[in-house]
């Protein structure tokens, strides 16, 4: 992993082999005390779970993939969830056939590369735990 952060806030994050999205993304929220932000990628990754919302039973079903695939868009945000980086991120993923899964990324490890970039936001986003949808929702 290695990231520069710009005159404007905005951050350029590359994962390596090995690396892996969320755990990366959110060790570098830490460090760089990043309150809220947007999240934008792409990349090559061949071990993922991906996450499908059951809304009857409010949780997410995990999907894991374990093949080479193009991450042709992560999108996201960055905030804070009881003082802590919180990351809620959704991939699309296209494989060697250009069939295309997607869904909310639970993990993603990288295989070739990954081009992150990061936008902070000025001010503060936080999460609470809403029971009637079973998320965690943004609180401003």
């Amino acid at each position: 992993m290695d990231y520069k952060v710009y005159e404007d806030g905005m951050i350029a994050l590359r994962l390596d082999p090995g690396d892996e999205i969320c755990e990366s993304i959110l060790a570098l929220a830490e460090k760089e005390d990043i309150q809220a932000a947007t999240v934008t990628g792409l990349g090559a990754t061949d071990d993922v779970v991906i996450g499908i919302m059951d809304t009857k039973a409010k949780k997410y079903n995990d999907i894991p993939l374990k093949e080479p695939f193009e991450l042709t868009s992560l999108i996201g945000n960055l905030s804070r969830k009881d003082g802590a980086p919180y990351l809620h991120a959704h991939v699309n993923l296209g494989n060697t056939e250009g069939r295309v899964f997607g869904g909310h990324l639970q993990l993603a490890v990288i295989s070739v590369t990954a081009e992150i970039f990061i936008r902070p936001i000025k001010g503060a986003i936080d999460r609470k735990f809403n029971d009637g949808i079973g998320v965690n929702q943004m609180i401003f």
